[in-house]
């Protein structure tokens, strides 16, 4: 079978994560939690871990993104992300400059995981998909076009990687519908919530089982690539903008966070001078952007 696969990364210790999960009209997945430090920590495999940047994760804690961490110490985590609208129709939806993957299960709580998705020169199709293959402890038949972009950077790569850790794909495989296209592990779980792969999706180990359990061949899927998301939970509108990582959108975050206040009837209700703030960050996390009621 035909599997996109993804360049190895340094190997980094598995970190424990909650992933939360809230009623699907919530909109929103993940939180702010506490999170303590464990020896061989870093500050990227622990941001690749909860979905954030590192620079997110650096701000938020107030040090430099090249700062060491000490085992003990305790670092503030708000990984906070929009769900897509597109889990309304669909069971399972990659968002791909967001850089999550969400699952809808059959109570209609959605879970949010971290991915991996291709780089700008080898990018991650969109489109709508349903789940073909599930597989245990697959092995990566090299694509051409893998094995010739390695004899031309001087590797040698073999053409079949059994199971094992010096496979790519991890334990677990997703086939998808769309062609060479597919969600699996992966053995380079620094990579997860970078643009890093050959187009497939990687999710991370801690990750990856349960996911796999949730889904079945037959699953409905669609990849999305929505940079700018906005919603309303409860009282508070939450804006979350991304890099436009392959360059389509053209508009701006700001113009398309007002035509997506537009349609959903909320422009009046925004503090236009956060929104604007949240746009240019480009933090990649679901922010307040609730202006304030009128002074009486």
């Amino acid at each position: 079978m035909f599997r996109r696969a993804c360049f190895v990364m340094a190997c980094v210790a598995a970190l424990t994560l909650e992933v939360y999960a809230q009623e699907a009209q919530s909109r929103l997945v993940g939180g702010v939690t506490d999170f303590v430090v464990r020896p061989g920590d870093t500050l990227r495999n622990v941001s690749a871990r909860f979905g954030l940047e590192v620079a997110a994760l650096a701000r938020e804690n107030s040090m430099r993104t090249d700062a060491r961490l000490a085992a003990g110490q305790v670092l503030r985590i708000d990984n906070r992300h929009i769900v897509p609208t597109a889990t309304d129709s669909v069971e399972l939806v990659v968002n791909v400059p967001q850089r999550m993957l969400f699952h809808r299960g059959a109570d209609s709580s959605t879970l949010g995981y971290p991915i991996a998705v291709g780089r700008p020169g080898w990018p991650t199709p969109t489109g709508d998909f349903t789940v073909t293959v599930l597989e245990r402890h697959p092995t990566w038949e090299v694509p051409r076009s893998i094995l010739e972009e390695s004899r031309r950077a001087g590797r040698i790569q073999p053409p079949v990687v059994p199971p094992g850790p010096n496979n790519p794909l991890g334990d677990f495989w997703i086939g998808l519908s769309l062609a060479g296209i597919g969600i699996h592990a992966t053995n380079a779980p620094a990579s997860i919530f970078q643009t890093a792969s050959h187009g497939c999706i990687r999710v991370h180990p801690d990750d990856i089982a349960q996911l796999f359990n949730r889904v079945e061949v037959g699953t409905s899927g669609r990849i999305i690539y929505e940079p700018v998301l906005l919603a309303v939970v409860g009282d508070a509108i939450y804006l979350e903008v991304h890099r436009d990582v392959y360059r389509r959108t053209g508009a701006g975050a700001g113009a398309v966070a007002r035509t997506l206040a537009a349609a959903g009837g909320v422009s009046e209700r925004v503090d236009w001078v956060a929104a604007d703030a949240v746009a240019a960050a480009a933090d990649g996390l679901a922010r307040i952007v609730t202006a304030s009621p009128p002074a009486h």
